[in-house]
């Protein structure tokens, strides 16, 4: 597809008759980009699938990637995402039948989006969950009385020794995962479907010494929870509207999936000319800690945070982001293939100070990609005369700024 033809595309495409798209110009240098501005894809909960339905910090809607995934790509076809977060890329590429690679520092994100490309029977999970030995008196290696019920504790610390136990010894299977990722987002929540007494959404951790504030502002104490009970409420939940063709494409994806725990600038598992389209959202600056909104997680699953954090990307200058992505960049057109194409979240930080758009478009440049344009996708109610003043998340991220590249055929 040329540059004429994905103008074509963006130009024309409408979700109702009523919409037009918008091109506004970025100059970069002595180039000329288009932003074209329309509402590509809606947001709305019910038009996804449950499978998707894990929390995670800075994570883009499941319909970003399935446009570009079936826009740009075929059955079969191999998706990437170089920072893949909860998996939403992935989940959704497999959905949808193409193959599946996904990269993070963070092992969480394994954990996370992994067990979901291997669906398992509910009655599986069920007998599993019966299996372990709950109900005694186990407690933490620290302190999460302000969290948890002493007798929530105890299964929860029970869970995590099982789950332990069966990856040391090699006996883990995808049941133990799946349960695994379950808990793993059931810790800590703001309703009685999680493990925890009232707290911030699952996606963010609080300290122990901030929950215990939360806990006398409220005037709450932790009751107990029944987490095999939840867990398999959770499961329900997940698989809840997937059709059988559905789970067959997630399974079958999972067959052939590629995780990989790595830095994105050198992904030495990836051929060379192997992927079709990247669809990614990277860490910004240093707006989101992730490795301290996991801790909780990373506890859960024996992991170190503070190596982790390390390992994390997140510079604190525009100048020390761009010279990381630029890596990333240099990578990727390495593993895009002829003709393929590279789609790049980026948002809008310090309230719209800086546009990540217009520092993105010369790193992908740079590393050898063209640029046909860049979506801003926006709702209904925005005003798309003034896109730039839009500001929905007041923590400093706008989502919806998609940078397209393409490597020439």
């Amino acid at each position: 597809m040329e540059n004429d033809e994905i103008r074509r595309y963006l130009m024309d495409y409408t979700l109702s008759a009523s919409q037009a798209t918008e091109v506004e110009e970025i100059a970069i240098g002595e180039g000329r980009y288009p932003r074209y501005v329309n509402e590509y894809w809606t947001a709305g909960q019910r038009q996804t699938s449950s499978i998707h339905e894990i929390s995670y910090r800075a994570c883009f809607k499941p319909q970003l990637p399935a446009f570009f995934i079936k826009w740009l790509s075929a059955e079969g076809e191999t998706v990437y995402d170089p920072f893949g977060g909860r998996g939403t890329t992935a989940i959704e590429a497999a959905l949808l039948k193409r193959k599946v690679i996904s990269n993070d520092t963070n092992p969480l994100s394994r954990i996370l989006t992994e067990p979901r490309l291997h669906i398992p029977a509910i009655d599986e999970v069920a007998r599993r969950l019966e299996e372990i030995e709950t109900g005694g008196d186990e407690c933490a290696d620290i302190d999460l009385s302000m969290f948890y019920h002493p007798k929530t504790e105890a299964e929860i610390v029970s869970l995590r020794d099982y789950l332990s136990a069966r990856r040391t010894d090699g006996t883990e299977d995808a049941v133990d995962r799946w349960i695994r990722m379950v808990a793993t987002n059931r810790l800590t929540g703001h309703s009685r479907g999680f493990f925890s007494v009232y707290t911030l959404p699952p996606n963010q951790a609080v300290s122990q010494e901030s929950q215990r504030k939360i806990n006398e502002k409220r005037s709450q104490a932790p009751e107990y929870r029944n987490t095999k009970g939840l867990i398999l409420k959770k499961s329900r939940s997940l698989v809840r509207n997937l059709t059988p063709d559905q789970i067959d494409a997630l399974n079958a994806a999972g067959k052939t999936a590629l995780f990989l725990h790595g830095d994105a600038r050198s992904t030495r598992e990836i051929r060379a000319n192997s992927v079709r389209v990247t669809v990614t959202s990277p860490p910004f600056l240093n707006i989101v800690q992730y490795s301290k909104d996991n801790w909780l997680r990373c506890w859960f699953n024996a992991l170190d945070t503070e190596q982790i954090a390390g390992q994390i990307t997140m510079a604190r200058t525009v100048e020390a982001w761009s010279a990381v992505m630029s890596d990333v960049f240099r990578e990727l057109y390495r593993i895009t293939t002829g003709g393929g194409y590279v789609a790049f979240e980026v948002g809008e930080v310090n309230k719209g100070k800086i546009r990540l758009d217009e520092h993105v478009i010369p790193l992908g440049l740079g590393a050898g990609f063209e640029c046909p344009g860049v979506l801003a996708n926006v709702q209904e109610f925005t005003k798309t005369s003034n896109i730039w003043g839009v500001n929905n998340n007041n923590a400093g991220t706008n989502t919806n700024r998609i940078v397209l590249f393409r490597k020439a055929a």
